[in-house]
């Protein structure tokens, strides 16, 4: 048979040309990438040769974003009943008055669609959460903007600063370095920039909006935030010689590393319906990962890899090197375990959960520092299941509430036991009663179930302190308020709150295909998207009944980064963690089993402890005083699966829980 040559569409040459084009408007620093992300750049643009492609929606498809968007912020939204009083707004009557602006004004009056994104932007931004956004269409919704460089802030004789912290291995130049401070952005002083800036983003907080702010400077997520205003940024600094300087830098244009979160949020709604993200904050994160930290990429890679071929992998060597960095620190008061968390965003929990005991495991045992900053959150689950390894006290999850709509009554109706994806049948009777009660929102239950944040228990007895700052977002918001209302250990934060994001995330597509399909729900046209906090979040402990959203979590004490903690890895914050693990008591309970026929002989080598008290399947054994920080028993051979569990008291004190599964 004759072969047919075939001649691409003409659209397919014109893309062709499209990013030929584009690849000349790329900085030249991109090209010098490291080869572990060289690739991801190909082909990165500038700001201008990249809103020049961007497309346009029709008004019908206008009137449906903004009519689908009034559906999830009046019907669905768990925290309008408390944002309309605390920032005095009213998103509902704003989307009214831009749906009869759309429906009624000449096409003379419509809106461009530069103003019509950034109307639609600033409603859902006045309600103050990262969670619930209006997700920009196509070519937006694909893609970050960014500049060659980091700012970060720190505090010196009583006053902020900002400098220049990290900048991509590609870019240089004589005088603008790491260090750099900077002075001016854009002609304004370098505080009123990153303030005005902040006004642009929804931070729940003053603290929460300024680390947003700075961040926001230098990286955004074109999915969330519209597109920069100015094509480039004139940045004012200091050099090392003390001399004023001036550099322009144009804004480039390239997607974010992708996750694995994202395929399996689409394909298991499941792990959909369990998300506490901050999406901007993660977007962030993988543009920088790629910008900043390649040799990262490379080793996420390789790790993969060789967990693809059942390597072996080192004690402190990571499975997942893009989620936890674990190493020994060496500080004044001692040398003690680091573990930092980047994401909670990773499926399934069992796997994050594994991983977190291993690493903890191999690090000293005499104190933890683990350090979550930046981390905009995850699966809420592997946010809550770790905390038991942590503590001796019984971990109780955090609850979550609807707010009281014929709506959401109806989606916890139609998702019951037999729902593939999630059974909320657990609210349908208080938020049935609401009509008769007044109630606001419906009774509180947990995402996490209990039994299994208690089933592991606790692995790690020595002293651990928690790090936080104004960029901790849902589930690291749910694990910092965990480990606090727990009483785990000292909560020092460089912000004087988290970022207060206190709720469960929902895409507006989840409701569409999974929820609630074939009802209000109306799939959104050229990949627009919209997210919702769909339940809210309260505290439990002593501050039981709390809600996250707007309050976060408060740390315990308080460190100002300094420039020494910026340019060489967090030196004086690390020591300062370490100054409150020195001052904490140091446990250790290790557990040997030797099993026989008759009976299994169990040896318990403690420190810190007086007493243990022995129970199987929940049942109290027997209690020992402790001699010579050692205590044996033994128990008499029972049926494979039967749960031991050792109780540790400093006299009354309870101050460790061993479990473990015998047979």
């Amino acid at each position: 048979m004759k072969k047919t040559r075939t001649t691409p569409p003409r659209e397919t040459k014109s893309k062709t040309k499209v990013r030929r084009f584009a690849a000349k408007r790329a900085a030249p620093y991109l090209r010098k990438m490291s080869v572990a992300v060289r690739g991801h750049f190909a082909e990165a643009t500038n700001l201008s040769t990249f809103l020049a492609g961007a497309g346009q929606l029709t008004p019908q498809q206008r009137k449906l974003i903004v009519r689908q968007a009034l559906i999830l912020i009046e019907q669905n939204y768990a925290h309008l009943p408390l944002k309309r009083p605390m920032h005095s707004i009213d998103p509902v009557q704003r989307l009214k008055l831009l749906l009869q602006t759309l429906e009624t004004a000449p096409d003379a009056g419509q809106p461009g669609e530069a103003e019509f994104h950034a109307e639609l932007t600033d409603v859902f931004t006045s309600l103050r959460d990262l969670h619930t956004n209006y997700l920009l269409p196509a070519p937006f919704n694909a893609m970050s903007a960014f500049l060659p460089f980091i700012v970060e802030d720190f505090f010196e004789a009583g006053g902020r600063k900002y400098i220049v912290s990290h900048i991509v291995p590609g870019f240089s130049h004589p005088t603008f370095v790491a260090g750099v401070e900077i002075t001016h952005w854009n002609g304004m002083p370098i505080e009123r920039a990153v303030w005005s800036n902040a006004q642009r983003y929804a931070g729940s907080n003053r603290e929460a909006r300024h680390a947003r702010g700075v961040e926001t400077l230098t990286t955004r997520a074109l999915r969330i935030a519209p597109p920069p205003d100015e094509l480039w940024v004139v940045v004012g600094y200091r050099t090392s010689a003390g001399q004023a300087a001036e550099l322009r830098f144009d804004w480039q244009v390239n997607p974010p590393l992708p996750t694995s979160m994202d395929e399996e949020a689409a394909a298991n709604p499941a792990a959909a319906a369990s998300l506490g993200l901050d999406l901007e904050q993660d977007i962030i994160r993988r543009t920088r990962l790629a910008l900043f930290a390649p040799q990262v990429v490379a080793v996420r890679k390789k790790a993969r890899e060789k967990t693809a071929r059942g390597g072996s992998f080192g004690d402190l060597e990571s499975h997942f090197p893009g989620i936890f960095t674990a190493r020994e620190v060496n500080t004044p008061a001692g040398t003690f375990g680091f573990l930092r968390v980047r994401t909670f965003s990773h499926w399934p929990p069992e796997e994050f959960v594994a991983e977190f005991l291993r690493l903890t495991a191999n690090l000293p045992q005499n104190g933890l520092i683990i350090d979550v900053r930046g981390n905009g959150g995850g699966v809420i689950m592997n946010g809550e299941l770790i905390l038991q390894t942590l503590t001796a006290r019984r971990i109780e999850p955090e609850p979550l509430q609807f707010v009281n709509t014929p709506l959401n009554c109806e989606i916890c109706r139609r998702n019951g036991p037999a729902s593939p994806w999630t059974d909320l049948s657990a609210w349908v009777e208080s938020m049935e009663q609401a009509l008769r009660t007044g109630a606001v929102f419906s009774a509180g239950f947990p995402i996490s179930d209990p039994e299994q944040c208690n089933a592991i228990g606790q692995k790690y007895f020595g002293p651990v302190v928690a790090i936080i700052d104004g960029l901790c977002y849902s589930t690291t918001d749910i694990f910092a308020a965990g480990f606090q209302d727990h009483e785990i250990g000292p909560v020092l934060g460089t912000d004087g709150n988290t970022g207060a994001g206190g709720a469960n995330v929902w895409e507006h597509g989840h409701l569409v295909n999974y929820v609630l399909p074939g009802s209000v729900y109306q799939a959104l046209p050229n990949g627009a998207g919209m997210r919702v906090s769909m339940r809210r979040t309260l505290r439990v402990g002593r501050r039981a009944g709390a809600p996250l959203e707007d309050l976060g979590v408060v740390p315990s004490h308080r460190h100002f980064l300094t420039r020494n903690d910026l340019l060489n890895g967090n030196e004086d914050l690390i020591n300062a963690a370490g100054a409150l693990l020195a001052a904490q008591p140091v446990r250790a309970l290790k557990v040997t089993i030797q099993s026989a026929a008759a009976q299994s002989t169990i040896t318990a080598e403690t420190r810190g402890m007086t007493r243990l008290d022995i129970y199987t399947d929940g049942r109290p054994r027997e209690s020992l005083e402790i001699q010579g920080d050692q205590a044996t028993f033994n128990l008499a051979a029972a049926g494979s699966g039967l749960i031991l569990e050792i109780r540790g008291f400093a006299d009354t004190q309870l101050v460790a829980r061993y479990r473990t599964k015998l047979g």
